[in-house]
């Protein structure tokens, strides 16, 4: 067995999520990290993608989440991209993903908002 994590980070989507009305008619930037941990040594000693996991397809299935969809919440984002990265990877010892929203909505200065969604079997 050789444990790695395999992680994809800041992919930044523009999408409509939030508790407000605006932020669902507006819009506004998501930055999302996923980090996949997995047995790597079948990959590494074939040098084959077919035994890890595929970052360009694991980049999709995050688009796809965060655009296809609007959400109240952050949370439910994070739990729907770990949900669609788990299902495509049925043999992911665990999942973890980031979700920040710079300039949240908070009624002053803030940076971002986040959340750290973690999955396991």
């Amino acid at each position: 067995m050789l444990p790695a994590t395999v992680r994809l980070v800041n992919a930044v989507f523009y999408a409509h999520h939030g508790v407000l009305e605006e932020e669902h008619r507006i819009g506004g930037r998501y930055e999302v990290d996923v980090a996949m941990t997995l047995d790597v040594r079948g990959a590494a000693e074939a040098d084959d993608l077919t035994q890890t996991v595929d970052y360009e397809r694991v980049y999709a299935l995050v688009r796809e989440v965060v655009t296809g969809n609007s959400s109240f919440l952050i949370e439910r984002l994070g739990w729907r991209i770990a949900q669609a990265v788990a299902e495509a990877y049925p043999t992911l010892e665990g999942v973890e993903v980031h979700v920040r929203k710079p300039n949240p909505p908070v009624g002053g200065p803030c940076d971002r908002a986040e959340v750290v969604v973690r999955w396991a079997p």
